[in-house]
């Protein structure tokens, strides 16, 4: 009885279980179900995947093999995902390598995808492709004889980096052209000086910066330091097509002491990073001015914006690249020989809007030209009569060559109002630092 009466007990306990959990059991059923619902949609998709490759291997026209069928899938699905993400082959990834580790032979311009076409974002100054006249916004229509209409950027760069010295030819569609345009370039080693600076006039500091690379943050602070007399700053992020995450915020931490400067969202928690100013780090109040067009990408663009959401910068001239995509390089054989470069993550400035394909609007905007003036030509051929009887002034009292070769040394530190007068942008930035000098006083 006492075995029964135990048993009796349990089954009514048991029941009164069973009627209680049945709710959160039903949820857990429902749960199963949807992840077998999962599973087996999983394996449909996989299974059609393989018969395709399997139709195609036997089928199709050419005999290719399961891993040159397998080796384009992979290409058409990265390539249909953005236009950052790419399956990298051995010789894809190694190409990458030398990128990024070495010195290399190849044209000084970087590429991206805008509506599907292979696009300049800009050539880096002093390079064989900014020498050759290649500008941002050309689209690279023909490299040698073959068309980029179907080519990854990957791939394009590939064919364009080369040994030095050799030629290569691109076809170009450029804005305002009535045709296209053939481009001659001979390969050359790139080799780039980030940072450099100018004055302008008695007061102003030009910074140029032409790629974010690790030296940025430390050549912009020497610069600044090394200019105790200016009150105001001009910084050049023209056909700036970005590098390092660490520089642009770096290089925003100089000027501004708290708050964020950019945060990186990504599909999991564990993707997702803010980066924060810090005041130890600001070294300058000055009033400021940034110069960019739609050569000036990714990390440009985060220094750029930052600078314009924190109101601590004026920013003159052309809306920018839009590239603000976050890509990592993952090894997906045991060799580590191929790779895949995937999207994981959008930046976003301090205000949560975004780069990606939307670029950063200037507050001034402000197109590429020359300042049109009047010049008086009687008074013009008296300044040049002037100019040269100073010179024969200096060979008859017998001036040393030495001295002359300083001065044009120095020469190249100043930004004149002749070039000025050519550099419709950067007068406009010249005229806005002067005025936020006057209203804003000198800061340091």
């Amino acid at each position: 009885m006492k075995n029964l009466r135990y048993f009796a007990f349990g089954f009514v306990v048991t029941c009164s279980a069973l009627f209680i959990t049945t709710p959160s059991l039903f949820a857990k059923e429902e749960k199963a179900q949807t992840q077998q619902e999962k599973v087996n949609s999983r394996l449909e998709a996989l299974a059609k995947f393989t018969k395709v490759i399997g139709i195609t291997e036997k089928y199709y026209v050419d005999k290719l093999t399961i891993q040159e069928l397998i080796d384009k899938s992979l290409k058409g699905l990265m390539e249909n995902l953005d236009a950052h993400s790419a399956y990298l082959t051995a010789s894809d990834f190694d190409n990458l390598k030398v990128q990024t580790d070495g010195e290399f032979g190849g044209l000084g311009i970087t590429v991206g995808m805008r509506d599907g076409a292979l696009t300049v974002i800009a050539p880096l100054e002093g390079t064989p492709a900014d020498k050759a006249g290649l500008k941002a916004g050309d689209i690279i229509l023909k490299i040698n004889d073959k068309s980029t209409l179907n080519m990854t950027i990957d791939e394009a760069v590939s064919i364009m980096r080369g040994k030095v010295g050799t030629p290569i030819d691109l076809t170009i569609v450029r804005k305002g052209e009535s045709k296209p345009l053939q481009v001659h370039i001979v390969r050359g080693v790139i080799k780039i000086d980030s940072v450099y600076d100018k004055n302008i006039g008695d007061d102003i500091l030009y910074i140029r910066i032409t790629s974010f690379d690790k030296k940025v943050v430390k050549g912009v602070k020497k610069a600044i330091k090394k200019a105790p007399w200016a009150k105001g700053i001009i910084i050049d992020l023209r056909n700036n097509p970005g590098g390092l995450l660490d520089q642009a915020v770096g290089t925003v931490d100089l000027f501004v002491d708290s708050g964020n400067i950019v945060s990186q969202k990504g599909r999991y928690k564990e993707d997702d990073k803010v980066y924060k100013a810090t005041s130890s780090a600001t070294i300058t109040h000055m009033p400021l001015v940034v110069l960019v067009n739609g050569g000036s990408a990714s990390a440009s663009e985060i220094v750029s914006g930052a600078l314009q959401d924190h109101k601590r910068a004026v920013l003159v001239g052309e809306k920018t690249f839009g590239k603000g995509s976050v890509q990592i390089v993952i090894p997906i054989t045991k060799d580590e020989k191929e790779a895949i470069k995937l999207t994981i993550a959008r930046y976003y400035l301090p205000s949560g809007r975004t780069i990606q394909a939307v670029g950063v609007t200037p507050d001034i905007t402000v197109y590429p030209g020359e300042v049109k003036t009047h010049k008086d030509s009687f008074m013009l051929k008296e300044a040049e009569l002037k100019q040269h009887l100073k010179k024969e002034l200096e060979k008859v009292d017998g001036k040393k060559e030495q001295k002359e070769s300083k001065k044009d040394k120095n020469d190249k530190k100043i930004i004149t109002s002749e070039q000025l007068q050519k550099d419709l942008q950067l007068k406009e930035g010249v005229d806005i630092i002067k005025a936020l000098i006057i209203t804003q006083g000198a800061k340091k």
